[in-house]
């Protein structure tokens, strides 16, 4: 979608434009004067600054409450149209819905809302108080509930037990799940309202289905992916803010390389956090951080 790749891309193209910008002026000896009148070169960086608080402000809005409904209509068409070759069934699901009580799933397929071979165990402390057992389960978004088919259920109560049996029945509940809990896709997470974001980093804390990384990636990047825009900005001045041979070009190419870097930097963070070991609040911060050394070495080297 549109504000999608806009807010991506907007830190970048601001850079660019930071650096077409601040190597004109530096062509045409238009800097040189600023700071020999008596202007600091931290005053020189105030209005750039301030441009970047703006774009860090709209980022961090549409981050929190415009791309998550943006990503799901992207998203949907993704699955369904770019990614329709790709499995949509998750094999052996096993979740713990709260402190007593557990399921399995042998296969839940995503496009049907449908799933194979359930079982729900619920525990009093270490014993046993109730087991369900069922052919299939099945979503209906009508009733916003779980429907069971096939069932057997089996209610434990000292040595006491009593079966319930279901054969060719349908049987409505209510659990604390959605189909969204197996979705077999990974940019689901991006789906998610803010305030959904975090009921589920706290669910997945007690189900510990694995996508831990996924969630608290996609948390830590909507609020601090935006500070890319003083990082860049910082940089992109103190590149271009000197005179050189080449003129313009050369600090533009030398600024668009900067800026596929920090796109590939960001790319490889996400899927060491994801797909390896590497703590998701230090892959978001982790290409922030270099650049902004980066851009405190260019400072420094920059003229006064």
């Amino acid at each position: 979608s549109i504000p999608f790749y806009v807010n991506m891309l907007s830190p970048l193209i601001n850079f660019i434009a930071v650096i077409f910008f601040t190597a004109k002026m530096a062509d045409q000896t238009e800097i040189v004067p600023i700071l020999s009148g008596g202007v600091s070169f931290n005053r020189f960086l105030w209005p750039y600054f301030i441009s970047a608080s703006i774009i860090f402000s709209a980022n961090l809005l549409s981050n929190l409450y415009v791309l998550p409904y943006t990503n799901t209509l992207k998203n949907s068409f993704e699955n369904t149209y770019v990614k329709r070759n790709d499995p949509s069934t998750k094999s052996n699901i096993h979740m713990k819905l709260d402190d007593k009580t557990y399921i399995y799933i042998q296969s839940f397929d995503n496009k049907t809302n449908y799933g194979y071979r359930f079982s729900l165990d619920n525990f009093d402390g270490d014993v046993l108080t109730k087991k369900i057992i069922a052919e299939n389960i099945k979503w209906d978004s009508t009733k916003r509930k779980w429907q069971l088919s096939n069932y057997t259920i089996r209610n434990v109560k000292g040595l006491k037990e009593s079966m319930i049996y279901g054969n060719g029945k349908l049987k409505d509940t209510i659990l604390d799940m959605r189909p969204d809990d197996f979705s077999a896709y990974d940019n689901v997470v991006q789906n998610l309202s803010t305030n959904e974001l975090s009921e589920k980093i706290r669910k997945e804390k007690i189900r510990g289905t694995g996508i831990m990384n996924d969630l608290q990636f996609e948390q830590y990047k909507r609020y601090l992916h935006p500070l890319s825009a003083f990082v860049l900005t910082l940089i992109g001045v103190a590149l271009s803010s000197r005179k050189v041979r080449g003129g313009v070009g050369v600090s533009l190419g030398i600024g668009i390389f900067l800026s596929f870097a920090y796109i590939v930097f960001n790319q490889f963070t996400q899927m060491f956090s994801t797909k390896g070991g590497l703590p998701p609040f230090i892959a978001v911060l982790l290409p922030t951080i270099a650049f902004g050394l980066l851009g405190f070495y260019l400072l420094k080297r920059a003229p006064k």
